[in-house]
C-alpha cells in the first residue's frame, strides 16, 4: 500500500490553485466551489506538514516550498494525462512507439511511412525525436533509427543507409560560381552540427587540407537547423543531399562542392532483444529495410 501519496483530487486541485495563485480561479476551472478548493489545499498542506500558500487579505501567494512543489506535482499530472490519451487512442491497437532522429524522421521516413499504413492499416507507428542513444528499459519505446556504429548494448541492429553529407550553402555565397575549391570554402562561415563535431575536419582532411579553425563556427543539433542557417547566408554547411531534396530542388540550397564525407557510421533501426519476435515490429523492420535498399539503388 502507497502511504505517502496524497489524493489526486488534492494533487489536481493544488496544481489549478498554484497556476492561477487564485483558490477563486482555480474552482471556476475545476468546477468546485472556493470552499472544497480551501479544504483540499488544507488537506494536502496537512498531510505534507509544509505550507504551500501564504493567505492574506489580498488573497493567497505560494510559499517558495509551495512554488517547488507546484512544479513538479504540475510535470507529474502532465505525464499522466499523456499516459491516459495515450491508452485511450490505442484501445487495444497494435501500436509501434519510434524513436527517431529528427531530420530524418521529417524528411526521409514520413513521405514514405504512407506506403506502410497502406499494407498494415492494423500498425499505428508513433514518431518521437530522440538524437541520442538511450536506455530502452527506461521508455516506453519498441524501437529507435539512429545514426552511428550500431553499438547498443541490448539491442538487434539493421543498416538502413550511410549520410554522406555535402558541402552546403544558398546561392549568393557562391557569388556567381558553379563549384567551390576546399580553399575557398575554407574562408567562408563553417556551420557546425553538434552531433559531428569532427565532420568539417575530416572533411578537409580528406582533400589533404589541415584547416586550423575547422571546428569554429555556429553549432546546431539538427540538420533542419543547420538548412536553416545555411539558406539564410550564415554560412556553409555538410548535410546528406537526401535530407534536403526538396531544398536543392528549389535552388534555395546548392551543392557546393560535389566531395561527399564518407563515413563508417550509418542511419539504423535498433530494436531491443525482447522484442524482436514482435510480429508487427518486424513487419516495419523488413518493410523499412526494403525502402532503405530501394532508395540506396535509386541513389
Amino acid at each position: 500500500m502507497r502511504r505517502k501519496i496524497p489524493s489526486t483530487t488534492a494533487l489536481v486541485s493544488f496544481e489549478a490553485a498554484a497556476r492561477h495563485e487564485s483558490f477563486t480561479k482555480a474552482a471556476q476551472e475545476l468546477s468546485l466551489t472556493q470552499g472544497a478548493i480551501c479544504r483540499q489545499i488544507a488537506s494536502l498542506e496537512e498531510f505534507l506538514s509544509v505550507e504551500l500558500f501564504r493567505r492574506s487579505r489580498r488573497g493567497v501567494k505560494l510559499t517558495e516550498a509551495g512554488l517547488s512543489y507546484s512544479r513538479r506535482v504540475a510535470t507529474q499530472l502532465d505525464a499522466v494525462e499523456r499516459d491516459t490519451l495515450s491508452v485511450m487512442g490505442q484501445q487495444g491497437a497494435n501500436v509501434i512507439e519510434l524513436a527517431v532522429v529528427p531530420t530524418f524522421g521529417t524528411q526521409w521516413l514520413l513521405p514514405r511511412l504512407k506506403d506502410f499504413q497502406q499494407q498494415h492499416p492494423e500498425v499505428t507507428v508513433n514518431l518521437t525525436n530522440r538524437t541520442r542513444p538511450f536506455l530502452f528499459a527506461d521508455t516506453d519505446f519498441d524501437a529507435a533509427i539512429y545514426f552511428g556504429d550500431a553499438d547498443w548494448s541490448g539491442t538487434e541492429s539493421h543498416r538502413l543507409m550511410g549520410e554522406n553529407p555535402m558541402p552546403v550553402c544558398s546561392p549568393g555565397l557562391l557569388q556567381k560560381k558553379t563549384l567551390l575549391t576546399p580553399g575557398e570554402i575554407a574562408e567562408l562561415p563553417l556551420l557546425q552540427q553538434t552531433t559531428r563535431p569532427y565532420a568539417w575536419r575530416q572533411w578537409f582532411s580528406s582533400q589533404n587540407l589541415n584547416i586550423p579553425r575547422d571546428m569554429t563556427g555556429p553549432r546546431y543539433e539538427l540538420f533542419s537547423m543547420l538548412a536553416q542557417a545555411a539558406m539564410h547566408d550564415m554560412g556553409i554547411a555538410l548535410i546528406p543531399p537526401f535530407l534536403i531534396q526538396r531544398e536543392l530542388a528549389e535552388k534555395r540550397l546548392v551543392i557546393a562542392n560535389p566531395q561527399a564525407l564518407s563515413s563508417i557510421k550509418a542511419y539504423y533501426l535498433m530494436i531491443p532483444e525482447r522484442k524482436v519476435e514482435s510480429a508487427s515490429l518486424r513487419a516495419f523492420r523488413d518493410w523499412l529495410v526494403n525502402q532503405a535498399h530501394g532508395y540506396s539503388l535509386e541513389g
